[in-house]
C-alpha cells in the first residue's frame, strides 16, 4: 500500500528497522510452532512477506491474500519474477473457497486486524478446520510499548503538534488485545495451547537504538511480558462429544463344557440292614 497523509501501510512499515525486527520475531516463532504440526492441507491468509509456511512438512500448502496488488509478484532488478512460496489464491477473509472441515492448519498473520469483519473471519476459519485443527494467530498487542506510542503521537496529531509526520506504526486495521482474542476462541470451542509475547525493545525508529537495547528481549518475557509490541497464540478446535466410530470386532470365545457331576451312591452291608429293619420294628 502507498504511503498518504502521513499513513504507512503495513508492507511498507515491514521494510523500517522496527518493521524488519517484528518480521523476524514472528517468523521464529511460527517456524517453531508449525514444524510439529501434521495433516494434508495448510492455509496461511495474508501478509505474504512471512512465508509462514516454510517450516510445515503437509503435502498442500496455500497462501491467501484479500487484494490483487499483495497477490502480485513483485520484478527482480535484472527482470525477473522470483518463484512464489505457495500457491497464492484471492479470496475474502471471511468467505473462504473451502469446504466444511477441511484443512487442518489456519496460520493468521495480522489477518483479523485488516478484515473487514474479525469476528466473522475468526467464525469462517472455525467451519474449514478439522477437529483437533489448528489455528496460529500473530498481532500487535495494544497493551504495549509500541501501541503507547501509537496512541501518543494520535493525540499529538490530534493537538496539531505533530501534522506530516507518519506515525510509528501503521495505521489499518483495529489492534485486537491478547485476552479480548482468548475469550472469542473459546466461544468458538477452541482450546489455547500457547500463548507468547515478543519484542520488547523501546520504539525506536533507528537500527542502532534497537540493538542497543537488544537485552531487553532476553529479559522482557520475565520481567514485564504484557508490554511486547506483539503476540502470538495458538489454538487447537475442539469438538464436544466427539466419538471415534470404527469397524467393531466381536471375539468369538470357545464354548467350555461344563464339569461332570458326579454321584456317589453308598452300599450297606447285610448286617446293617438287619439292624435298621430291627430299628423299625
Amino acid at each position: 500500500m502507498a504511503q498518504f497523509g502521513g499513513i504507512i501501510g503495513l508492507a511498507p512499515w515491514l521494510k523500517t528497522p522496527p518493521g524488519r525486527y517484528l518480521l523476524a520475531w514472528e517468523q521464529a516463532q511460527v517456524d517453531r510452532c508449525v514444524a510439529d504440526i501434521f495433516g494434508f492441507h495448510a492455509l496461511q491468509l495474508g501478509l505474504p512477506e512471512l512465508d509462514a509456511l516454510r517450516a510445515n512438512r503437509m503435502p498442500h500448502r496455500w497462501q491467501a491474500v484479500d487484494h490483487l496488488q499483495a497477490a502480485e509478484m513483485e520484478s527482480c532488478a535484472d527482470g525477473e519474477v522470483p518463484a512464489p512460496r505457495a500457491v497464492m489464491l484471492h479470496c475474502d477473509f471471511d468467505a473462504l473457497p473451502f469446504d466444511s472441515q477441511s484443512l487442518d492448519l489456519v496460520v493468521l498473520p495480522h489477518a483479523l486486524e485488516r478484515a473487514r469483519d474479525p469476528h466473522q473471519a475468526l467464525r469462517e476459519v472455525e467451519r474449514v478446520l478439522v477437529p483437533e485443527g489448528k489455528i496460529v494467530i500473530l498481532g500487535f498487542n495494544p497493551g504495549g510499548l509500541w501501541a503507547l506510542r501509537q496512541s501518543m503521537g494520535r493525540v499529538l496529531r490530534g493537538l496539531g503538534l505533530a501534522r506530516g509526520r507518519p506515525l510509528f506504526m501503521p495505521s489499518e486495521g483495529e489492534l485486537l488485545g491478547y485476552w479480548r482474542l482468548r475469550d472469542w476462541l473459546r466461544l468458538l470451542s477452541f482450546d489455547i495451547e500457547e500463548g507468547r509475547f515478543g519484542c520488547y525493545r523501546p520504539p525506536f525508529v533507528s537500527e542502532p537504538w534497537l540493538a542497543r537495547f537488544e537485552w531487553m528481549d532476553r529479559t522482557g518475557s520475565r520481567w514485564w511480558p504484557v508490554l511486547g509490541a506483539a503476540y502470538m497464540l495458538v489454538a487447537v478446535k475442539r469438538v464436544r462429544g466427539m466419538r471415534l466410530v470404527g469397524l467393531v470386532r466381536h471375539k468369538r470365545v470357545a464354548a467350555k463344557a461344563a464339569p461332570a457331576v458326579v454321584r456317589r451312591t453308598t452300599t450297606t452291608t447285610t448286617s446293617q440292614q438287619h439292624d435298621i429293619d430291627a430299628f423299625i420294628e
